[in-house]
């Protein structure tokens, strides 16, 4: 069975078609990579997949169930969580205050005036299972906004999981990142998946990162799908390397 399954999913703005008609399955514990040129239709996808907007034609379901009309509220509730290109961490609070904001979220506090010590205490042993996630604890009390890029996007994804996601969208997680900082997302995007059992879609721009550790690469050129497979079948594909690998070669 599959979790998530997009059929004949298309998006058109206007006269303009950004997502031709679609068909997509992802099976629960996957990890898929979604790549493509830019304007492929990537980030349309990862719109109509978390809510954002409607397809203008097609059906989407999540774990069985049609999730075309639901909103993006309602599919966090489920277990779509997304997280976006541009940061969005709360840069004058700490990793620990973050986690914490988060957490309470997560819980349904925002709006208590006081909450009992039992569910502080729950929200503290959350904070320490996020720190412990994402690897970092020795941080926590460090100003994100005083933290590197790299680790920025690893406390957005912490906050991410306060959520409990069953499929977790990330939006070019390693973007703008040093090499060091690359492998410490990549490492943490293979544990959440492996170690935690969390499906992920995921759209990435550096071939090596998708080539290493998806099990399955989508790969969409002008708003249609070209390709799907392997990462063995994709970079053997010679529509994939002449619209998009080839030209990615060249850029590099």
């Amino acid at each position: 069975m599959s979790l998530l399954k997009l059929e004949n999913v298309s998006r058109r703005f206007g006269a303009l078609q950004a997502l031709k008609p679609l068909s997509l399955s992802v099976a629960p514990g996957e990890l898929r990579a979604i790549i493509g040129p830019n304007g492929a239709g990537k980030t349309t996808l990862f719109n109509l997949i978390s809510g954002f907007f409607p397809p203008s034609s097609g059906t989407i379901s999540f774990a069985g169930e049609p999730i075309t009309a639901v909103t993006p509220s309602a599919l966090v509730r489920r277990g779509i969580i997304r997280t976006f290109q541009i940061t969005q961490v709360f840069l004058s609070l700490t990793v620990r205050e973050n986690f914490r904001v988060a957490a309470e979220a997560a819980l349904g506090l925002q709006l208590r005036p006081w909450i009992s010590r039992a569910t502080r205490a729950q929200v503290e042993a959350k904070v320490e299972e996020l720190a412990e996630m994402s690897r970092l604890g020795p941080k926590l009390d460090r100003t994100v906004g005083e933290m590197s890029h790299g680790d920025q996007r690893v406390v957005e994804v912490g906050i991410a999981l306060s959520r409990r996601p069953r499929l977790l969208l990330l939006d070019e997680p390693t973007a703008g990142m040093g090499d060091e900082e690359t492998s410490h997302m990549t490492d943490f995007i293979r544990r959440l998946n492996k170690d935690q059992g969390i499906t992920i879609l995921f759209v990435e721009h550096d071939m090596a990162i998708v080539f290493g550790i998806a099990d399955r690469i989508t790969v969409l050129d002008n708003g249609a799908l070209l390709a799907e497979g392997s990462a063995a079948e994709i970079s053997a594909n010679p529509r994939v390397q002449e619209a998009y690998l080839g030209a990615a070669e060249n850029a590099a």
